[in-house]
């Protein structure tokens, strides 16, 4: 541990430098870049001002800025802590190297200066000689808002006639090597809220668990981690009989409910004793039914929030007990009562959606709304969630769907014969990293950090 000499005479604690280590790869196909690779965006000269007003005042800088600006100024201790050199930040882990509570909370800087160089921004000379710049892009940003924006695609919203051309990727393509087909998946799913796989095998499931570990890791629950199974009343889950299912999400009872979901019908064949329909033809002995549904829940929230605004804003407000006591040695709730439509504590846009009707508890006296008013709003919401929003697919043998379970409910019809599905669990931290790691660039990626 080196000791390094701050400013006004104190000493601070710098951790060694880790520049020689490479990055770990915790999954087969997971990109991880090195700094080398992963190149800041390049600084056009005209992102900011030619020549702004800049001078140190107050233990901090003032920086001229734009009329909408929320502020112009900016604190010596916040930029020292923000100090983005190689010096106190690990370049392959983006991990802070200097202990910021040893840095003096007076500390101000000695020189400042706007650089115009490719990255542009500013220079600031610290009492002890250390330099540290900062990019237009990043003190624009913190002038104008309050942290960092991530640039999230919009959702595209569906109904059911997206059934007539589904978003699909090719089994081969999301198998390559460079991960552009894992891109492409991802990146359909994160704006259409789900895609197919195609021409997946289906043999042998473990060309579908493959599959789904090229997106990442496969979660565990009380349940297992990659499912193969047909119906089975041991499990004590509906999902596992062969009744119809209304529109639901799964895991409404985690405090962190799955991220994707995914099945794969391996198989639908004749229960035991009966006979199979002729080729062509539907007959009542033979194996029927089991269509999938799926129901984009953003769109339907976003229907509900424009006809029925106080209606939305109950299902919104009120939060819920949640529970899967099926099991037994089974109780699991979340650490906390939730509402079925989750928004966002910055931007008030709807985040997750939590709803299976039949995990819910009790509907709880909320502060301002009755559980007769709640009732009100959920059923409008279960009425437009059985309207045309609903998209029916037949699943079938090599087609594995994969779907966002915080924003696409999903149900079934219900079925004769014996289906065998096999699928998994991923969660959302690990599928939304491996979206940002194929889809955005090096700089767009690092702003999760700021």
């Amino acid at each position: 541990m080196r000791r390094v000499l701050g400013s006004q005479g104190q000493l601070f604690r710098v951790r060694p430098r880790l520049s020689r280590l490479r990055p770990m790869h915790l999954k087969p196909g997971l990109r991880y870049e090195t700094t080398e690779a992963a190149a800041s965006k390049p600084f056009r000269l005209d992102e900011g001002p030619r020549n702004p007003a800049v001078k140190i005042i107050n233990q901090g800088i003032s920086v001229e800025s734009g009329p909408r600006s929320k502020r112009n100024y900016l604190p010596g201790l916040w930029l020292r802590d923000n100090c983005r050199c190689m010096e106190c930040v690990n370049q392959d882990t983006m991990q802070r190297n200097v202990e910021t509570f040893k840095i003096p909370p007076t500390i101000t800087p000695k020189d400042v200066r706007w650089q115009r160089d490719h990255e542009g921004g500013l220079r600031v000379t610290w009492p002890d000689g250390h330099e540290s710049q900062y990019p237009w892009r990043f003190i624009s940003n913190y002038l104008d808002h309050d942290y960092q924006e991530l640039d999230d695609p919009k959702p595209i919203f569906f109904d059911g006639k997206i059934a007539e051309n589904p978003p699909s990727v090719d089994y081969n393509r999301v198998m390559l090597p460079d991960d552009s087909g894992v891109a492409e998946l991802l990146e359909k799913i994160k704006r259409h809220g789900f895609a197919f796989v195609d021409n997946t095998p289906y043999e042998d499931p473990q060309d579908t668990k493959r599959l789904l570990e090229r997106i990442s890791f496969i979660r565990e629950t009380h349940y297992g981690g990659f499912y193969d199974f047909t119906p089975d009343l041991s499990m004590a889950d509906t999902a596992y009989t062969n009744i119809a299912l209304p529109a639901h999400t799964d895991t409404t009872y985690f405090t962190d409910p799955a991220g994707l979901q995914s099945f794969h019908l391996l198989s639908h064949t004749p229960a035991p004793g009966s006979a199979a329909a002729p080729d062509g033809e539907s007959g009542s002995e033979g194996p029927q039914g089991g269509a999938s549904l799926l129901v984009d829940g953003f769109a339907v929230a976003d229907d509900l929030k424009r006809n029925h605004p106080h209606l939305y804003k109950i299902l919104a407000k009120v939060r819920l007990p949640w529970h899967a006591s099926g099991n037994k040695g089974i109780t699991i709730a979340p650490d906390k009562r939730y509402p079925v439509l989750e928004l966002d504590q910055d931007t008030g846009e709807l985040h997750r959606i939590r709803w299976n009707n039949d995990d819910r508890g009790v509907v709880p006296w909320d502060d301002e709304y009755s559980p007769e008013q709640w009732y009100e709003a959920a059923r409008v919401w279960d009425a437009t969630l059985r309207s045309h929003f609903q998209c029916w697919i037949q699943l079938e043998p090599g087609r594995v769907l994969i779907f966002d379970n915080w924003r696409v409910l999903h149900g079934r019809s219900a079925f004769t014969g014996i289906r065998r599905i096999c699928g998994a669990y991923i969660n959302r931290d690990d599928y939304i990293s491996r979206w940002r790691n194929t889809n955005l660039e090096p700089w767009e990626v690092r702003k999760i950090i700021g």
